[in-house]
């Protein structure tokens, strides 16, 4: 569990540096970028080693039909991961699309993982979503909303991210947990 949370730590402490420190952060020039994705990646080989490597404690169970829920989430979760890159409409609904998809692919699996580890990695994902777009709103201000886009662009991002979403679940469903239950 030590593994899980320092990598969930780094993560944060990653990713808010240059909203906490930015003048430091502006003096670490181009090296400060290679550094942080350094941490970013590391952040991840942590989680990833540590959430596997966490005993498995449930706090709670779920209905096995709580699956089908996740697994719709999961497809929001990536549609939203692409929108505010997308030249669509879509990309002027939500100010944070990115930091959205990491609030819903956390609620998603804590549907579906009941266990401590599960808790501690995708509870404090989102939660380290839901302040990111506090800080966020809090030092840039108003949103100003991007001009309105084409639907194709649209239709574009929905294909792309079902694509990406299969490959998700294939890859889920080669490593475990298969999120299909097969």
């Amino acid at each position: 569990m030590t593994l899980l949370i320092t990598g969930l730590a780094l993560w944060v402490a990653a990713h808010w540096f240059k909203r906490i420190l930015p003048g430091l952060r502006g003096r670490m020039g181009n090296a400060g970028k290679g550094v942080m994705a350094l941490l970013i990646v590391g952040s991840i080989v942590l989680m990833v080693i540590g959430y596997r490597a966490a005993p498995v404690d449930f706090v709670y169970d779920s209905p096995v039909w709580f699956r089908h829920i996740n697994n719709t989430l999961m497809l929001f979760a990536v549609i939203l991961s692409g929108m505010g890159k997308s030249d669509g409409r879509s990309a002027g609904w939500l100010r944070h699309p990115m930091l959205w998809s990491v609030v819903v692919w956390a609620v998603a699996h804590l549907l579906v993982n009941g266990d401590v580890a599960s808790l501690v990695l995708f509870g404090g994902m989102g939660v380290w979503a839901l302040a990111s777009m506090l800080l966020i709103n809090l030092q840039d201000g108003p949103w100003q909303r991007p001009v309105n886009g084409v639907w194709a662009a649209d239709i574009k991002l929905v294909m792309v991210s079902v694509v990406f979403y299969g490959v998700i679940a294939g890859i889920h469903h080669f490593i475990g947990p298969s999120p299909f239950g097969l």
